[in-house]
């Protein structure tokens, strides 16, 4: 199929084309956010375990609006501050609420907010229940869930010739157990593709196993955490385990984030801290305290630590002989004073490894870490006054670099908000466990002011323009020299009623980076990006429904060829009448010019994940997933997809080498409830 066929075949599908759509219409609304945020930074690392999981079980536990608290709602990632702030001023104001559609009164609440919350909450009496549960309550009151998955390639990678010391298919396994929102326990084991099961060194079985437990609001104990779990403060310039939002095309998340201690049952293999931690409420001052010992992967040379590796992978006995040679210490607190405008807070973290951490570091990296002993402390504040919202962070490392982040927000109503954020991050701060706003994706050697707009000023039209500019005053990875950029988007939402919808976006950025030319003459020049998309919704009534999606983007550098790249995507979905059961049919065409100018495309995954993979090259992509809930606690889930690429014979390099033009496979969950 050439690029002017497939423009037409799609064009064709988005005004005659006939499909069908989920009975879950407003979760797959939350869905389609996430999409749009997934797919707008670049350097987002999507993964939603936690989020997806929580949102998830609210649907089969709603919570009761009568009784939320500010930490509660913050869950809801489509959630503003102002928005949470003015639920509980009118629940304080008015009382108990009757109905969920009394959330029409709250004054900044939109209507598509909440058609995003209801499925989530609901309304009833208070219940007076004891201080602390007991223990025949929380045995026979509480939910077991099981879930299993396996993913099979229907190809072979290169590796595993003589390399793979395992079958080619992942498997994880998880239990949990929740009482309400007080005791949360559960087990998490996973084996990746190659790696070995109940063989080598994997005689246990699985090669990763997570543990967790976890009691929330018992008496003055705000949380206590043993085993595996994470941590978020303040901004995230000191700590932060959590998934952190970039910029996007909505306002919804921008400095907004559930702050403390939280379990830790996905499948990441590093993100987390394991060991014992405390959060223990006293009139308006939360005191939290932890500890963390950790065996981690990496490079020991002459007892020095030169590589760390994160990616949980031991599938090839270099791989394996790298599994657990260091161990990595942390201890730290945090002391948080809120009320109802201000909150402030203290975060300090100190940690070491039990050897050296000399690593090779390049120019461009040479004022990260070395030696055995590290620490960060930062100060946050946040402070509400009537529409305003300001918050920040301020933080310091060993090295004596910092790091600043402050956010200026405005809103009027559900009209429009107004966002400005600064941030500061010097060349030489370093701290292992930061995570928060930036445009290179550390908090580190940046320096940048975004300025966003999010307005409704016409009945069913909403706009969102942001403008970042941003600098690097040292080098960074692929930028031999101190350089700057500036990153535009702007989106126009149309959605006229419940049924239809439409966006168009577009992105402009422009940053430096390495070129070099034919004669091997090495150059830094502006590489100028532009990307823009359509998107085209439909829903005829609870079954039908489709999805038609265009893509297009194009970069280029002064004097150098420019790239570029196109996709086309129909989704389609049908769910039976009858039976409860939900297939979804995706197909997508693209054609790149090279890597650079690859494409992105959101796909639905398994129960807790989420997909965005990207493309290049030339080919079709074909995905197929299906939900069957057999009954209200069984529920099985499948998909098979197929990527087809027309322009090589071959799919990758080294060990994951694909001999063939074709990549397919099939996964397969099934959960458990009781």
């Amino acid at each position: 199929m050439n690029k002017h066929t497939a423009i037409l075949f799609v064009l064709f599908m988005l005004f005659f084309n006939v499909t069908v759509f989920s009975q879950d219409p407003i979760v797959n609304e939350w869905e389609s956010v996430m999409e749009q945020i997934a797919v707008t930074d670049e350097y987002t690392d999507v993964n939603w375990d936690h989020e997806l999981e929580e949102l998830t079980n609210r649907l089969d536990q709603p919570l009761n609006l009568n009784e939320v608290t500010k930490e509660k709602l913050l869950i809801f990632p489509f959630l503003t501050e102002l928005q949470i702030e003015d639920l509980l001023a009118y629940l304080y104001i008015n009382g108990p609420m009757q109905s969920v559609y009394e959330l029409q009164l709250v004054e900044s609440m939109d209507k598509q907010s909440i058609e995003l919350l209801i499925p989530y909450v609901c309304v009833k009496p208070v219940e007076k229940s004891p201080t602390f549960p007991s223990l025949k309550n929380i045995l026979t009151k509480g939910r077991h869930e099981l879930m299993t998955r396996i993913d099979i390639p229907f190809y072979k990678r290169k590796g595993y010739e003589d390399s793979y010391l395992g079958p080619p298919v992942y498997h994880s396994t998880r239990y949990g157990f929740r009482y309400k929102d007080h005791v949360y326990a559960g087990i998490t084991a996973e084996k990746d593709a190659g790696e070995p099961f109940l063989a080598l060194h994997n005689t246990k079985g699985y090669d990763h196993y997570s543990f967790y437990f976890l009691l929330k609001d018992i008496r003055r104990i705000k949380t206590l955490a043993l085993g595996n779990y994470r941590l978020s403060f303040g901004q995230g310039l000191v700590m932060s385990n959590d998934f952190i939002m970039g910029k996007s095309t909505s306002l919804y998340t921008l400095g907004n984030r559930a702050e403390g201690i939280k379990k830790h049952a996905s499948t990441d293999e590093f993100n987390y801290q394991q060991g014992a931690a405390v959060a223990v409420n006293w009139k308006k001052i939360c005191l939290s305290a932890f500890y963390s010992h950790r065996s981690l992967d990496g490079i020991v040379k002459e007892e020095q630590i030169t590589s760390i590796n994160k990616s949980g992978l031991h599938r090839t006995q270099k791989e394996a002989e790298r599994s657990n040679l260091f161990a990595l210490q942390l201890m730290g607190g945090n002391v948080a004073y809120t009320t109802n405008r201000l909150k402030m807070g203290v975060t300090g973290i100190y940690y070491f490894f039990d050897k050296p951490y000399e690593p090779a570091l390049r120019e461009y990296a040479k004022y990260n870490i070395r030696g055995n002993h590290f620490y960060n402390l930062g100060v946050d504040y946040k402070y509400r006054w009537n529409r305003f919202l300001l918050s920040g962070e301020a933080a310091i490392g060993k090295s004596g670099g910092y790091a600043l982040l402050n956010t200026l927000s405005y809103s009027k109503a559900n009209n429009y908000t107004v966002s400005l954020v600064h941030r500061l991050y010097t060349h030489d701060y370093w701290a292992m466990y930061a995570s928060s706003f930036s445009e290179g994706g550390h908090v580190q050697n940046e320096n940048g002011w975004y300025l966003a707009v999010e307005a409704n000023p016409f009945r069913y039209w909403k706009y969102f323009v942001s403008l970042d500019f941003f600098s690097f005053p040292w080098l960074k990875y692929g930028i031999d020299r101190a350089s700057s950029g500036v990153d535009v988007q702007f989106q126009s939402t149309y959605a006229p009623s419940s049924k239809l919808s439409m966006f168009i976006r577009y992105r402009y950025k422009k940053k430096d980076k390495n070129y070099t030319n034919e004669e091997k003459v090495k150059s830094v020049l502006p590489l100028h990006q532009h990307r823009l998309k359509y998107q085209f919704n439909y829903k005829a009534n609870a079954f039908l429904a489709f999805k038609s999606v265009a893509d297009y983007t194009h970069l280029h550098q002064p004097g150098v060829q420019g790239s570029e790249g196109y996709q086309l995507a129909q989704v389609c979905t049908y769910a039976f009448r009858k039976w409860p059961l939900k297939c979804e049919l995706q197909g997508s065409w693209f054609h790149t010019d090279d890597y650079f100018s690859r494409v992105y495309s959101y796909e639905k995954g398994m129960m807790y994940s989420f997909s965005v993979p990207s493309y290049y090259g030339i080919g079709t992509r074909i995905a197929f997933h299906m939900k069957y809930d057999v009954s209200q606690r069984l529920m099985i889930m499948a998909k098979v997809g197929q990527t087809r690429y027309h322009d090589r014979d071959e799919i990758g390099s080294g060990l994951d080498l694909i001999r063939g033009n074709k990549k397919a496979d099939a996964q397969l969950q099934v959960r458990y409830k009781l």
